[in-house]
């Protein structure tokens, strides 16, 4: 039984130094030798849990892909604009902690289809436009919000993340307070 609690954390060692590795020097420059150096073992190592470059790639998208999936099981009970505050909040703060993983997705999101990018926005989406309806059930949205507001929470999220990502000087986690006040807020009736 130990040898598998140490595998995978062995695995989870590899992709963190995977994620620094692809952050530092960009996916397409890295080498699988880099990352089996950053993680403190030999390549030979690394294939032992990732057959290739690609499938560290991906290792890396699926653990970004469980955060997400958390951060959307963690909206809780309550009335539905409360809700969105915080998986706004929750979101905000999971790509806070790890700058470097929305850095590696960045890089990558537009040139590696494989890694369905589209799919983690889709599922935001759904979420969003889930509790849009039902805040309009509650009598909490304007008359004139739509599902498309849906895309336009994420979009604001997504445009403050790429900005923290491009200059250091901009404060991600203290960007969550006004993104809902514009985005939850600025919808209810």
């Amino acid at each position: 039984m130990v040898k598998s609690v140490d595998r995978i954390r062995r695995r989870e060692d590899i992709l963190g130094a995977a994620v620094r590795v692809f952050a530092r020097k960009g996916f397409a420059a890295s080498r699988v030798e880099d990352v089996a150096a950053e993680a403190g073992i030999a390549k030979g190592s690394v294939y032992l849990y990732f057959g290739s470059r690609d499938a560290l790639l991906a290792g890396v998208f699926e653990s970004y892909r469980a955060r997400s999936d958390a951060v959307l099981a963690t909206v809780g009970d309550g009335q539905a604009l409360e809700r969105l505050a915080r998986l706004v909040g929750g979101v905000v703060d999971m790509l806070a902690a790890h700058r470097d993983h929305a850095r590696v997705l960045l890089d990558v999101w537009a040139s590696a289809p494989s890694l369905d990018m589209a799919s983690v926005y889709r599922q935001y989406r759904e979420a969003i436009s889930e509790l849009l309806r039902q805040a309009r059930a509650e009598g909490e949205l304007r008359p004139d919000v739509s599902e498309h507001h849906a895309t336009l929470v994420v979009a604001a999220i997504e445009g403050c993340l790429l900005q923290w990502l491009a200059d250091d000087r901009v404060p991600l986690t203290e960007l969550a307070a006004p993104i809902i006040e514009l985005t939850v807020e600025g919808i209810r009736a």
